[in-house]
């Protein structure tokens, strides 16, 4: 769910004078108004069909499960309803579990048995009663505000049992009561419309706020289905991020370490056949077949220090970081205040998000000076890497900080990134915390 459509553009008016004339409190009326046949409509049905199907015992366990039925469709009426005036996206909630090949039988075990099916017939017993109330007190403060406000230019309709014509607030029909007829009365009338035109907008959306509720509580997903399918879409972002390692590690090893080492191989070769011939030439080529062993081994000392490295297993993130920071082409202040070492994973995880930020500033940022801290906040573990760069970075589609943002979404993690142009860039991570 998601609480989209935001309210465009900035107003020289204050929010209480464009309150009564802004679309959104129209469109929220709008749909306070269609809570009460909406709530007859659902509720006359579910009582209906609860009450036929409840009779009928175990022959009316077809009418039951047509109820619910009903009441999912009813639902998407009522999540595209919110959505068009309330301005609210709610997803629909999860699929009947229906076993193939089973037809009837399997349609209607999986109406009886689903939970979403059984949230919507809540939803239309407390929706009935909540549209009866939001239907009249909308109705009520919207029809006196503007009514009271206006009164001057309708005042004239009514009888003159004095000078002036007016509204009768009380009397006994012989001429004897109260009338709306003088200027003061007839202008604080106006006065009284005002303030209740100005307060009936925020009545109408604190009202729609517990409308919003309703709907996204009992009509959209359960929290453990949206669970469900956000720990799916992690699981593929993992999958897919160690079958992108797996890509670069194979890429690294064939391109680096495992060409030099044939280059060296034909280079010995060579120096073997010329030792007996050329003494000298063999062994100035064994000089340089010793000069490309000491690159295959930093080239493998490097992809090894990319897969996990040794520091951080033995030593954990203060040591590993400030190795990394003295790689970087960019002086980098760190600073970790951890009580602890949380599970290699989440350590693992951390260690390779401020790798990869460093790299990208020393790569891209123009920055002269970094700083990254580490410290525990309750269970999340935060990172913070600041450079004094040209700024512009941005977690957009296609970008490495995009990519960065999956990684850390796939573990519960989130990734926040400040950097306007000309700098500075902030990068702010958490991760959750387990030890």
């Amino acid at each position: 769910m998601a609480y989209g459509f935001p309210e465009p553009r900035e107003h020289r008016l204050p929010a209480a004078l464009r309150a009564p004339i802004e679309a959104r409190t129209w469109r929220e009326l709008l749909y306070l108004l269609l809570n009460l046949p909406m709530g007859i409509i659902g509720f006359v049905f579910t009582v209906t069909m609860l009450s036929l199907g409840a009779g009928l015992l175990v022959l009316g366990l077809p009418v039951l499960a047509l109820m619910l039925a009903g009441c999912r469709g009813l639902g998407v009426v009522e999540r595209e309803r919110a959505r068009q005036c309330l301005r609210i996206d709610v997803a629909a909630p999860e699929p009947l579990r229906r076993r193939p090949g089973q037809g009837f039988m399997s349609w209607l075990g999986g109406q009886l048995t689903s939970g979403a099916s059984w949230r919507h017939i809540l939803y239309f017993f407390l929706h009935f009663p909540w549209g009866v109330f939001t239907f009249s007190v909308a109705i009520s403060f919207f029809t006196y505000g503007w009514g009271l406000l206006t009164y001057p230019l309708w005042q004239w309709v009514f009888p003159a049992y004095t000078d002036q014509p007016g509204l009768q607030l009380y009397g006994d029909g012989n001429g004897n009561g109260w009338w709306l007829d003088s200027p003061f009365e007839v202008a604080m009338t106006s006065v009284l419309g005002l303030l209740l035109v100005l307060v009936t907008p925020w009545l109408i959306r604190g009202m729609a706020y517990v409308d919003r509720g309703l709907v996204a509580g009992l009509l959209g997903p359960s929290r453990l289905a949206s669970r469900v399918t956000e720990l799916e879409s992690d699981r593929g972002t993992v999958v897919d991020t160690a079958a992108a390692d797996l890509r670069r590690i194979e890429r690294d090893l064939h391109d680096g370490a495992q060409a030099r080492l044939v280059a060296l191989a034909m280079d010995l070769g060579l120096a073997k056949e010329k030792l007996q011939e050329d003494p000298k030439a063999a062994a100035t080529m064994v000089e340089e077949a010793h000069g490309e062993v000491k690159l295959a081994l930093q080239e493998l000392r490097d992809l090894a220090r990319g897969i996990h490295p040794a520091v951080l297993t033995d030593r954990g993130l203060d040591a590993a970081l400030s190795a990394l920071a003295a790689r970087c082409t960019v002086p980098v202040q760190v600073s970790v205040d951890l009580p602890g070492r949380p599970v290699p994973a989440i350590e693992g995880i951390a260690y390779f998000t401020v790798s990869e930020l460093l790299q990208n500033i020393s790569k891209h940022s123009g920055a002269s000076r970094a700083a990254v801290d580490l410290w525990r906040s309750g269970d999340r573990l935060m990172i913070h890497v600041v450079d004094n760069g040209r700024g512009g970075a941005s977690t957009g589609r296609g970008s490495g900080l995009a990519g960065l943002a999956e990684r850390l979404g796939a573990v519960d993690g989130v990734l926040a990134v400040d950097s306007p142009a000309g700098g500075p860039t902030t990068v702010a991570a958490e991760l959750p915390w387990r030890t």
